[in-house]
């Protein structure tokens, strides 16, 4: 079978452990960014199967239409809201999913970054390389406030750190926010107003979904103090566009430590944030981790074989198996 991955931009699938579970079959494996259709119809051109690398690569009803040879899509991770599935589904394209989560690989990453920003690491250690010995006045933790901005599997991990630092821990959301954080001995506020003007730092861990895209607002930003630190490893989209650069540029909050971006990969340092200094820019690298994409490629590549093997499982559209044999059935008469 011939299998095609796309949008590999750091070239690791083959250096997996876990490739091997894909011996006997083709791959082709792209590193590139496709510009448009046109360059994902060329890249997947005669495949039957593609892995996708979490959600850097958008399948549309368009393009389906376009690749009459496609059987099966292989999602890493659980994520498919870049995957037009009922258009897959139309046309007999199963889509499996895995199950693993990156909770505490995305939590200890948050951490990294809040520590980079708060004592000036990065600039400091660049200052060193250059054979100078210079100081920059950090800002501590202990006794600070830490707000959690999505309760979930990675907000309580990072929560967690933070009470560790002697850290005063806030939250505000839905009532399963409500019920995790009390459980979790931490504090829930009144309002969001009240989570992001309280917060020395703020850790944004929301799943982006159609609630909470561009739920972080212009206003909720400028309710950040000056000296805060606003951090996000989740995704862009849940701040409204163009809304962090208006802020850090007025002060509010007077800092950010940045993973994610509305367009990636970010190329040729194209972007406001990677030009102010008091923000922090790392490219999506939270969920990059040797175990982690060890589990996540694993269960894709696992599942691609099975599909090869004529025995699919972990489908999320499991009935597009009868479509694709309703269409062959229509055909052989």
């Amino acid at each position: 079978m011939i299998i095609a991955i796309p949008d590999d931009y750091q070239l690791l699938a083959a250096k997996l452990d876990c490739y091997a579970q894909l011996a006997g079959h083709e791959v082709r494996i792209f590193q590139g960014p496709a510009r448009d259709n046109d360059e994902l119809v060329r890249q997947f051109n005669g495949a039957e199967a593609v892995v996708l690398i979490r959600e850097r690569t958008t399948i549309t009803r368009e393009l389906l239409a376009r690749l009459p040879r496609l059987r099966h899509i292989a999602q890493t991770g659980r994520s498919t809201h870049h995957i037009d599935v009922p258009a897959c589904t139309a046309r007999g394209v199963t889509v499996s999913t895995g199950n693993s989560s990156s909770a505490h690989t995305i939590a200890e990453y948050t951490w990294a970054l809040i520590l980079a920003s708060r004592r000036n690491i990065c600039t400091q250690a660049a200052t060193m390389r250059r054979g100078e010995w210079l100081h920059q006045l950090g800002l501590g933790l202990h006794g600070k406030t830490l707000g959690i901005h999505g309760f979930g599997k990675i907000g309580s991990l990072v929560a967690n750190a933070g009470k560790s630092f002697g850290m005063r821990v806030i939250t505000w959301g839905g009532d399963e926010s409500r019920r995790r954080a009390l459980d979790a001995g931490c504090e829930f506020v009144a309002d969001k107003h009240a989570l992001y003007s309280q917060s020395d730092v703020l850790s944004i861990n929301l799943r982006l979904s159609a609630q909470t895209r561009h739920s972080v607002t212009a206003a909720d930003l400028r309710a950040m103090q000056p000296s805060a630190l606003l951090v996000n490893t989740a995704r862009a989209e849940i701040i409204a566009p163009d809304a962090l650069v208006a802020a850090l540029r007025q002060g509010r909050p007077g800092y950010a430590a940045v993973d994610v971006y509305e367009n990636e990969p970010v190329l040729n340092g194209d972007h406001p944030l990677l030009k102010m200094p008091n923000v922090l820019c790392t490219p999506h690298g939270a969920w990059i981790e040797k175990a982690m994409f060890e589990c996540y490629f694993g269960e894709a590549f696992a599942n691609v074989v099975k599909f090869a093997q004529g025995a699919p499982s972990n489908l999320t559209n499991p009935e597009a198996l009868h479509a694709k044999n309703a269409a062959h059935g229509a055909g052989s008469g």
